[in-house]
């Protein structure tokens, strides 16, 4: 019986998830580490939390399944994912019932929100009560979002607002979120890096809605690629892959210190390659394979600026 359950957790979607969360840390380089928890000896490197970047993994993870459980809910509960190309849904084939998949959420999102509390005490104790709250509502706001995109009468990814939450969830908020954690404090540069891997994010979501644009359209949800069109979501598409690159190079170019970091743009081959596939796609379902690749290429990313930033 668990195998209907990893199938809807969609585990190929989460190393996309955590890639925020890798370049965030990174670019926190592990480096501060709150007296508060010294009693607790917490493995360190040079200082370094890897508690906070564990918790953190763990607790996206919790928001990226809780997410894929409410879309497989919501969508199929509408229909939509009827006759859907790519991976079977298990709301819509009838192998998990909305009654159950609907008590998973809540059970995720209760662990999720458990997990965030945990990271939220880790990295601030009881010493910076103000920026509990505040992560508190992020955390909050998440869960939310998570549910939302796919469920209920204003549920937003039927109104083409799933990119612009997909760019400031996996994008902003992850990277920034996990770098202020350990930091404590915010500057420009740190959103360079954020804003390329939430562009990326958000073409991995429109890589799916091209795939899925004529089905979803006849079920009344009008993702991004519905109202723009085809011709003008592979513009959309280009514009994506190329802004993070060009937004990669600024922040090497403002933060350079040794050629080891261009290898980060190794992470581009297989998008530029993408991009070429998608300029020449016309049988929609074959762009399925493609989401793998621009999802591990952002994950690649992740990585390689984590070891050469």
């Amino acid at each position: 019986m668990i195998k209907p359950w990893l199938a809807a957790a969609r585990l190929r979607t989460l190393p996309l998830s955590v890639s925020g969360i890798i370049v965030g840390c990174a670019l926190a380089d592990f480096s501060t580490f709150d007296r508060s928890l010294s009693h607790l000896n917490f493995p360190t490197r040079e200082g370094a939390n890897y508690t906070i970047f564990i918790l953190s993994i763990l607790t996206t993870i919790g928001f990226q399944v809780l997410s894929n459980f409410a879309n497989d809910y919501g969508d199929g509960i509408r229909g939509t994912d009827a006759d859907r190309e790519g991976e079977q849904r298990m709301v819509a084939s009838g192998i998990i019932s909305p009654k159950q998949m609907k008590s998973a959420m809540v059970i995720t999102a209760i662990i999720t929100l458990l997990l965030a509390l945990c990271v939220i005490y880790v990295a601030f104790g009881s010493e910076n009560f103000k920026y509990s709250i505040l992560f508190l509502f992020l955390g909050i706001t998440a869960i939310i979002a998570a549910v939302k995109y796919t469920v209920g009468k204003s549920a937003y990814g039927y109104s083409g607002l799933g990119d612009v939450f997909v760019f400031l969830f996996f994008g902003w908020l992850s990277v920034v979120g996990s770098y202020f954690l350990y930091t404590k404090s915010l500057n420009f540069d740190i959103f360079l890096p954020a804003t390329a891997v939430g562009l990326l994010s958000a073409a991995v979501l429109n890589l799916n809605n091209m795939r899925d644009r004529i089905k979803d359209k006849a079920h009344g949800k009008n993702t991004l690629v519905v109202k723009i069109g085809s011709q003008n979501a592979k513009l959309y598409h280009y514009s994506l892959i190329i802004g993070a690159l060009l937004i990669t190079a600024w922040y090497i170019g403002r933060n350079y210190h040794s050629p080891t970091q261009f290898i980060i743009f190794i992470a581009f081959i297989p998008l530029v390659m993408n991009m070429i596939v998608v300029g020449k796609n016309i049988i929609l379902k074959e762009l399925d394979s493609e989401l793998k690749k621009v999802a591990l290429s952002t994950f690649l990313y992740a990585i390689v600026f984590a070891i050469f930033n």
